[in-house]
């Protein structure tokens, strides 16, 4: 909390205006270090006689209004200047000079700056020292980290340099300046790490160190950090951790990665409270945030939360304490609980991350390249069954698709479920946009980060020729749903069973052989066999990010929100 301007000033520096003179002495010609909390006595109310106790509570609400705390002289960018500290403003304007007749001089007008203390993210004493000293040094002044926006999505850093060789002086406005950034209660102060030294091109430790620690070190954020060895070894340690001395949990590395830890902090979530994972119907939130930098082949998730691919946003996102509730999906089988997971692919996507992890040999950007065209060369749709649980509000577009689609699902009057069988290229299930640099508009643009909502999208066979404009339309801002052959609905839960295609079986083994069908989870690879029932579990988990800009919808066929 705040001290009061006043009480502060009597404690740390006696009269204001003796403080100054004394600011003077030390500064000699510099400019004059003088301070005061509102130029004056705190305003009483009016016709009324206040007592000390209640002029002391006032003052402590001072600065919560907008009401000054400090105001004094430094020198910002070569110029003199009249600064003004308030809880939630830092404002200056240049001192402007007096003319040779007295009063201001004509034409100097000067527009006063500011910035929101809700953007600063670090203050630190401004020393100038000799080479290979490390403390002490001649004090400078203040210097003040902000947080900027740099255009629709992306963020960038900023310094203000508040000059004035005042050691009284500066250590004041420091102090304060501390206080109100201790304030703002959601900015972690300590933070676990895992950093995947395998994404992409073994990047992840370079980026950490080089761009992500140096920052966290300058918010003054406590780092554990853990590089992890193997797959899965995050997640075998989020199982047993103490977590409660940390703020927040985050992963530097690719979708695999965030699933990974992801899905672990919602699984001790569920030990901590004495759930059984494998039957349990409404989970139980996440109680440590997520953040994610993005540092793999695919950062899916982490552009979705920060609606763009880039490590100083996500850093700046984590450092100021920019939260923002995310859905989460469970994948079941019928006895068990699969994981947690924000989207899935099923069909020509998930044939194609199985292909691409058995060529881990290759680099990313030609693996990748290599499965897609390996598995179109060799398309061919999956047999299977897909049911549905439409979302009830109002979402007129996919009901009304539905109401189109009635001759090719059945349903159940009873509990509302939906039914279209038949053969598919590929199903996607979504509880996220699924940004991306390759996809503007994102995989799933009828779907926001918290809205309750699964982006059911079904793409019946085709030709391949069509097949492919369709995906080639992900890369554009048009509408990738028109087209006769893809389906979209909103809902809420998903059923896939797939139907065994016998020829896939060797004939002596067809009896006793189970096929097990691959899954594109968030990037990752799992293979199952049987029936998986997907249910989105509203903001289930807290991520560090926002609620990004996404590309308008255009007109098309569907475009459900």
């Amino acid at each position: 909390m705040l001290r009061p301007a006043r009480t502060a000033w009597a404690e740390r520096a006696g009269d204001p205006r003796e403080g100054s003179r004394e600011g003077e002495r030390r500064q000699g010609s510099g400019a004059p270090a003088w301070s005061s909390a509102t130029q004056g006595e705190p305003p009483l109310q009016s016709g009324a006689q206040v007592c000390e106790e209640e002029e002391d509570e006032q003052a402590a609400e001072e600065g919560k209004d907008g009401q000054p705390l400090l105001r004094g002289i430094f020198e910002i960018a070569k110029k003199s200047c009249d600064v003004v500290l308030s809880g939630q403003r830092l404002s200056w304007s240049p001192i402007q000079p007096e003319s040779p007749l007295g009063g201001s001089s004509a034409g100097l007008q000067f527009k006063e700056e500011y910035v929101e203390m809700k953007d600063v993210f670090s203050v630190k004493l401004k020393r100038r020292r000799f080479l290979g000293q490390q403390k002490g040094g001649l004090l400078l002044g203040i210097t003040i980290f902000v947080c900027l926006k740099e255009d629709r999505n992306k963020l960038k850093d900023s310094i203000i340099n508040l000059s004035n060789l005042s050691e009284d002086h500066c250590h004041l406005w420091f102090s304060y300046l501390k206080e109100i950034l201790n304030g703002f209660s959601s900015r972690p102060k300590s933070l676990k790490l895992f950093v995947n030294p395998s994404s992409h091109r073994r990047e992840a430790t370079h980026i950490y160190y080089e761009q992500v620690a140096p920052l966290f070190k300058l918010a003054d954020i406590k780092t554990d950090v853990i590089v992890t060895e193997y797959e899965g070894h995050a997640l075998t340690l989020l199982k047993d951790c103490d977590l409660n001395s940390f703020h927040g949990v985050v992963c530097i590395g690719g979708d695999g990665t965030a699933q990974e830890v992801a899905h672990g902090l919602l699984l001790r979530a569920q030990m901590d409270a004495g759930r059984d994972s494998n039957d349990i119907l409404a989970p139980v939130r996440a109680q440590v945030s997520l953040g994610i930098i993005p540092a793999g082949s695919t950062n899916i998730l982490a552009h979705s939360v920060n609606g763009v691919q880039h490590t100083l946003t996500a850093t700046l996102h984590i450092i100021m304490g920019h939260l923002q509730a995310v859905d989460v999906c469970t994948f079941r089988s019928p006895t068990k609980l699969l994981r947690f997971g924000f989207s899935s692919m099923f069909g020509f996507w998930s044939r194609t991350l199985a292909l691409a992890e058995k060529h881990r040999w290759m680099p990313s950007n030609q693996r990748k390249d290599f499965a897609v065209i390996k598995t179109l060369a060799t398309l061919k749709p999956e047999n299977c069954e897909v049911s549905f649980l439409l979302l009830k509000p109002s979402h007129k577009c996919a009901q009304e698709t539905v109401r189109k689609k009635q001759e090719s699902f059945e349903s159940d009057s009873k509990d509302q479920w939906h039914k279209i069988q038949g053969h598919f290229l590929n199903v996607s299930i979504m509880a996220i946009p699924c940004l991306c640099s390759m996809a503007p508009r994102g995989l799933a643009p009828n779907t926001r980060l918290n809205d309750g909502s699964i982006s059911l999208t079904v793409v019946r066979n085709t030709s391949r020729p069509e097949f492919v404009k369709h995906l080639k339309r992900y890369a554009t801002v048009k509408n990738q749903f028109d087209f006769p052959f893809v389906e979209t609905y909103i809902v809420k839960e998903v059923k896939i069973l797939p139907k065994t295609r016998k020829e896939c079986i060797a004939e002596d083994n067809l009896n006793s052989a189970e096929l097990r069908y691959p899954w594109n989870i968030d990037g990752d690879l799992m293979e199952w066999a049987s029936e998986i029932h997907v249910r989105v579990h509203s903001q289930l988990i807290n991520l560090y990010g926002v609620s990004v800009d996404i590309v308008d919808n255009p007109k098309g066929s569907c475009s459900c929100r």
